[in-house]
C-alpha cells in the first residue's frame, strides 16, 4: 500500500497468539503443518453487570467491548468511560462509566442473529433503526468501488495467513483507514465502532466494507454508526435490503472486479470521472 493509504489500525499478523500451527494431512494423505485461528471467549461487563460472552480471536478487546455496547444501545455517545479493566487470564473485560446502568430487562429481549460465531441484537434496536434515515450527502465514485476492493484484497491479513475470519474496513474516499478481522463479522464491526468512538473519528463521510454477507445485522450496525455506504464482495439477504431502503443506506453487494450490484441508495454513486 502507498504511504498515504497506511491503516490507522489493522490486525497484527506477527502476533503469535492469534494463530497456532497444527499437524494434519493434505488430499493425498501427505503430512503437513498449517496455521489455524485461535478462538477464545471474552466476557463483557458493564459496570457491575455481566452482559455477554463473545467468541473472538482476542485482539483489540477494548475496542470490541466498547463497540459491542455502543451497537447494543447500552453505551450512549455522551457516556464518559471512567475505566477499562481487561483481565486476560480470566478472559473478562469490565467497562466502567459515570452513568449508572442496569440492563437486566433488555438482556431478556435478546435476538440471535445469523452472524458467524452467532451474533446478538436486542429487540428495541430494530424499532429504533426503522425510524432512522441517514442524511449524509457523501457520494462514492464508481471507480472507487473497484479500487477499494482491490486494496482490501492486497492487505496483509489473518485471512490470508489462516482463513476462518471475516474482515471489515472503514474507507475515506478510496483509502482504507481501519481494518479489523474476527471469527464473526459482527465482532469486526464492533471493534471498528469502539475504535472510532474512542478516537472521535467522524463517520458520516466514510464508507464501510465487509467481506461477509449483507444481512440485517450488518445494516443495523452500519446505520447505528451513521455511515452512509455499505459494500461487500458477498451477497444480500432480503431483510438486509429492506432495512437499507427504510434507512436510506447505500447497499452495494457482489463487488468483485469492476462489477457490483446496488439494491439501495443508488443516488450516492457518482458515475462521473
Amino acid at each position: 500500500m502507498k504511504k498515504k493509504d497506511k491503516y490507522l489500525v489493522s490486525p497484527d499478523i506477527s502476533d503469535l497468539s492469534l494463530t497456532k500451527t497444527i499437524s494434519g494431512y493434505n488430499e493425498n494423505l501427505k503430512p503437513l503443518k498449517t496455521k489455524v485461528i485461535n478462538e477464545k471467549s471474552l466476557t463483557i461487563f458493564l459496570n457491575k453487570q455481566e452482559i455477554v460472552t463473545l467468541m473472538t480471536i482476542g485482539d483489540h478487546s477494548k475496542y470490541l467491548a466498547i463497540g459491542y455496547l455502543l451497537n447494543q444501545n447500552m453505551l450512549k455517545k455522551n457516556d464518559k468511560i471512567l475505566k477499562i479493566n481487561h483481565e486476560k487470564d480470566l478472559n473478562t473485560i469490565v467497562i466502567k462509566t459515570n452513568r449508572k446502568t442496569n440492563y437486566e430487562k433488555k438482556i431478556e429481549k435478546k435476538i440471535t442473529t445469523s452472524g458467524c460465531a452467532v451474533g446478538t441484537v436486542f429487540g428495541d434496536i430494530y424499532d429504533e433503526i426503522t425510524k432512522t434515515s441517514i442524511k449524509s450527502k457523501t457520494k462514492i465514485k464508481h471507480s472507487w468501488i473497484y479500487e477499494i476492493s482491490k486494496k482490501i484484497n492486497l492487505t496483509p491479513s489473518l485471512y490470508l495467513e489462516a482463513g476462518a475470519v471475516h474482515g471489515c474496513a472503514i474507507i475515506h474516499n478510496n483509502n482504507p483507514l481501519i481494518y479489523m478481522e474476527d471469527v464473526g463479522r459482527h465482532n469486526a464491526v464492533d471493534k471498528i465502532a469502539g475504535y472510532m468512538f474512542l478516537k472521535k473519528i467522524k463517520s458520516s463521510n466514510k464508507f464501510f466494507y465487509t467481506t461477509g454477507r449483507l444481512t440485517s445485522e450488518m445494516v443495523i450496525k452500519t446505520v447505528k454508526m451513521n455511515i452512509p455506504v455499505l459494500i461487500s464482495r458477498s451477497g444480500f439477504t432480503s431483510w438486509g435490503v429492506e432495512l437499507a431502503r427504510k434507512t436510506n443506506l447505500t447497499l452495494i453487494g457482489r463487488a468483485k472486479g469492476k462489477k457490483y450490484i446496488v439494491l439501495s441508495g443508488e443516488q450516492r454513486i457518482d458515475h462521473g470521472k
